[in-house]
């Protein structure tokens, strides 16, 4: 058994470690709210205007833009959204997790895989992979603006509309509510068409100045608004799953200190008993 001057500094050295994972749960637990505030707003016009690029294909433009037309998919474009710290449970793990699945399936259909990742801990776990990445970026800290997004962004799109790729995935934390988490993907391009009876029955849409001088912008926005969304979903996964991971960091600690405290005490009462019985032998020598 360890002496108790061991034991004394092992549960010191716990106590401080159970100081510093209470006051990251705190901090997360802030930072979850003002989180999740930011996503709620991004969701509403996120799917607005899904639902009208969806309904595009259901009208009858002179003009279709070259994000609306399916072509064979010879390569893969994947923007994967990651955290940049660590210390969020497994979320990064399960995104990767269907990030490699993703590509598997790709590539068993002799298509090519590039990426662009958002967020340190995604840029360090796929540079070891044999995959292009053909655009990254981190440091978008735990209020991600759009513009921080456009470049990294309009690589890919760039990209789609030279023919590198001919599909386009996006890979993140989808927030169910503080204790679950799940990854989401969602295929950007080309666009997939909404659901048809939903629509009426005689409808379409009135372009002004032109359907191409409009639909350009429009899907421009319409991606970078999926990014966005889902940048800031995955802030609101991130602070939730550190704030739940912190909070079982606390409570395992406080287990431990527990546990220590009683093989503490009972080093101690040993110690006391084997002092006890030497003088009690040294008093019957004498």
């Amino acid at each position: 058994m360890a002496g108790t001057k061991e034991i004394r500094n092992q549960i010191a050295s716990v106590k401080s470690t159970q100081k510093i994972t209470r006051a990251m749960q705190m901090v997360a637990t802030s930072k979850m709210r003002r989180a999740q505030d930011r996503m709620r707003l991004a969701r509403p016009y996120a799917d607005k205007i899904r639902q009208v690029i969806g309904n595009l294909h259901h009208a009858n433009p002179d003009y279709r833009h070259p994000f609306m037309q399916t072509r064979e998919a010879k390569n893969v474009g994947v923007i994967v959204i990651s955290t940049d710290r660590g210390l969020a449970g497994g979320l990064n793990a399960n995104v990767f997790k269907q990030v490699l699945q993703l590509t598997k399936e790709w590539q068993d259909k002799g298509a090519g895989v590039s990426l662009c990742v958002l967020g340190a801990k995604g840029t360090a776990f796929f540079r070891r992979l044999n995959l292009p990445m053909l655009a990254n970026v981190s440091g978008l800290g735990d209020k991600p603006h759009v513009n921080d997004l456009i470049g990294t962004v309009k690589v890919m799109l760039d990209a789609y509309t030279a023919g590198t790729i001919d599909r386009l995935f996006l890979v993140h934390a989808e927030f169910v509510n503080t204790m679950t988490q799940r990854p989401r993907v969602e295929q950007l391009l080309p666009v997939e068409p909404s659901d048809a009876a939903t629509l009426q029955e005689h409808w379409d849409y009135i372009y002004e100045p032109s359907a191409s001088d409009i639909l350009g912008g429009l899907l421009m926005r319409y991606v970078e608004s999926q990014v966005y969304r889902g940048a800031v979903e995955n802030v609101a996964s991130e602070m939730a799953a550190r704030m739940v991971a912190m909070k079982a960091a606390t409570d395992n600690a406080g287990k431990l200190i527990y546990e220590l405290q009683l093989v503490y005490n009972k080093a101690r009462q040993a110690a006391i008993t084997t002092e006890l019985a030497e003088i009690v032998g040294g008093a019957a020598a004498v």
